[in-house]
């Protein structure tokens, strides 16, 4: 008896696996950034308290709230650490 062809087998479509993607860096700007907020709150708050009340340092007429200022700015630097890679 003779024997049948064997068929050919479609194959299906081959995907190409995307190339796992680098992590992506840290921008430039982001140390440089931080860094800089979180000191300029340090040196404001320092500024704060060394300074005599009539000297009118860093702002007067903010009395009190020149802590306030300086711990925001302090945090919005601690903020941009969580983009850090």
């Amino acid at each position: 008896m003779p024997e049948s062809k064997p068929r050919k087998k479609k194959s299906a479509p081959v995907e190409q696996a995307a190339a796992p993607a680098k992590p992506q860096g840290n921008p430039r700007w982001l140390v440089p950034v931080m860094l800089t907020l979180m000191l300029l709150g340090l040196a404001w708050i320092v500024l704060y308290y060394l300074t005599a009340p009539g000297m009118g340092l860093p702002i007067p007429a903010l009395e009190g709230w020149n802590l306030a200022v300086g711990f925001v700015l302090i945090i919005a630097g601690f903020a941009l650490t969580t983009r850090w890679r």
